[in-house]
């Protein structure tokens, strides 16, 4: 199974693609899709279209995108929000399934800590996926997604089963 893990945002979203044989995974790809510093409409553009080309290249069965947390600031909250639903977006066009998981949920079945810091998740992801170098926080954001629901959504525990909501375009 390949696995695209999407971690959202109004300026950068990270993606990481990882394959799953058993319970090996394996690193495919990662990266960031920057937005233009130009309006709400076009960045939203720039998120869909960067994300269909990673889907059309990558060729994913399965996406894992991380819940959005509620801010101090709404109106960051609901920007934020808007990204991650271009993304999911992108995903359900393309008829690809979307599990979502909180980032407790993703530091939990990465580094084993729901309250782990941005930098254990990238040193975790690196040393789960045998990577040469350190990924981005942003693309280490999404390969930890990704292996999330690689461990959660297929029985190594349920770790992420109760708060995982899932669904399949029509």
């Amino acid at each position: 199974m390949r696995i695209l893990g999407i971690d959202p945002g109004l300026r950068v979203t990270g993606f990481g693609v990882v394959d799953q044989v058993g319970s090996r995974l394996s690193y495919v790809a990662s990266g960031r899709i920057r937005t233009p510093n130009a309006d709400l409409a076009q960045r939203l553009k720039t998120i869909l279209d960067g994300l269909a080309e990673v889907i059309a290249a990558q060729r994913p069965g399965e996406v894992a995108i991380e819940k959005v947390f509620v801010n101090v600031n709404p109106s960051s909250t609901l920007l934020l929000g808007q990204a991650r639903g271009t993304a999911i977006c992108a995903a359900v066009l393309h008829g690809l399934p979307v599990a979502e998981y909180t980032a407790l949920q993703v530091k939990q079945a990465v580094v084993g800590n729901g309250h782990a810091q941005k930098r254990q998740v990238q040193d975790m992801v690196r040393r789960l996926l045998r990577l040469a170098g350190e990924p981005s926080t942003d693309a280490a954001d999404a390969l930890a997604c990704a292996i999330c629901h690689a461990h959660g959504g297929r029985g190594y525990g349920g770790l992420a089963g109760a708060g995982r909501r899932r669904g399949r375009s029509r």
